[in-house]
């Protein structure tokens, strides 16, 4: 008996089609939605770490693509399971549970701290106790979610704009992730950050960096080099693609990357490509295939990854 899988050449076409078009998402336009949102999937996302055990780089925190939005994917909870889903379609945050009962909040403006209070009511009314702490992570003067006024926007359109785009670099991500055969990461988005991620290890184990705090610790243990999208942030006012390798090899910043719009970001330590020039390109998918290899490639060969051992061979889909 033989599996359908075996030897045939993986036949993806890469070069994209008709529906390789990705929606302008300029910051400008939504940044308050955003900064709302980010908000709203940080009480998710820390009520995915609050009931799961630690897996290596905080991979059991992320939220992943779904046909309609974001979603924890399964979190346990005594006997049960129950999973939280933003819906950006019927713009709706749905929470079920694996004895058949949901509740669900409408996305619409109103303040953080409403939506907080709204949220965990809801997990309470589902047999389910919040317990996490509501400071946010990873952001500047961070507000507690039960006191947080000022964000209190959501835009659907922008909302669902993000979410098209999210598919289209999830699918990209993983074609990318499909060719290593060494550890790797989910495809998945860090809510701390606000990024989607996909993030490839040599295997070997990383120096501690100085001063580092938990979360610095346990994510940069080992050797990695990540590719990721902002959709704009801080420190780059742009949605952006980039990739890093930790630690940096020398001379890394003189490597010839692909597309000739991808740079290097010598404040940040890492290339970066705008998401504007792949938007644009002929074919957004193969200049962000192209961005993702090259960039790797760069790492690799000055780190001195043992590639032939981490890369799948390019004539088989085995």
């Amino acid at each position: 008996m033989t599996s359908g899988m075996s030897s045939a050449p993986n036949r993806h076409d890469s070069r994209g089609g008709p529906g390789d078009q990705w929606p302008p998402l300029p910051l400008s336009e939504w940044e308050r939605t955003r900064d709302t949102l980010h908000m709203w999937m940080q009480m998710v996302g820390k009520t995915r770490l609050a009931f799961t055990p630690l897996v290596n780089h905080w991979w059991n925190v992320t939220l992943y693509v779904t046909a309609r939005g974001l979603t924890t994917s399964a979190i346990p909870y005594g006997g049960r399971i129950f999973d939280v889903e933003f819906d950006f379609i019927t713009h709706t945050l749905l929470i079920r549970t694996s004895d058949g009962a949901s509740r669900a909040l409408p996305l619409s403006p109103r303040p953080v701290a409403d939506f907080y209070a709204e949220y965990a009511a809801a997990l309470g009314a589902l047999g389910i106790d919040l317990r996490i702490s509501t400071t946010p992570s990873e952001v500047p003067d961070p507000i507690p979610f039960e006191r947080d006024r000022e964000h209190a926007s959501y835009d659907p359109e922008y909302a669902h704009r993000f979410w098209r785009v999210l598919t289209g670099v999830d699918r990209v991500f993983k074609e990318f992730r499909a060719r290593f055969i060494g550890k790797c990461s989910p495809v998945h988005f860090f809510w701390g950050s606000f990024d989607l991620a996909v993030s490839r290890f040599s295997g070997r184990r990383a120096p501690e960096r100085k001063d580092a705090d938990s979360i610095t610790r346990e994510g940069y243990s080992h050797e990695v080099i990540s590719c990721g999208f902002w959709p704009g942030d801080n420190n780059v006012k742009t949605a952006t693609f980039y990739c890093y390798t930790a630690p940096a090899p020398p001379g890394l910043e003189r490597e010839a990357i692909r597309p000739n719009a991808a740079s290097y970001n010598a404040g940040l330590g890492m290339f970066l490509l705008k998401y504007d020039d792949v938007r644009v390109a002929e074919s957004p998918t193969q200049a962000l295939l192209e961005f993702c290899q090259s960039t790797y490639e760069a790492g690799a060969r000055l780190a001195k990854w043992d590639r032939e051992s981490l890369e799948r061979r390019s004539d088989t889909g085995a």
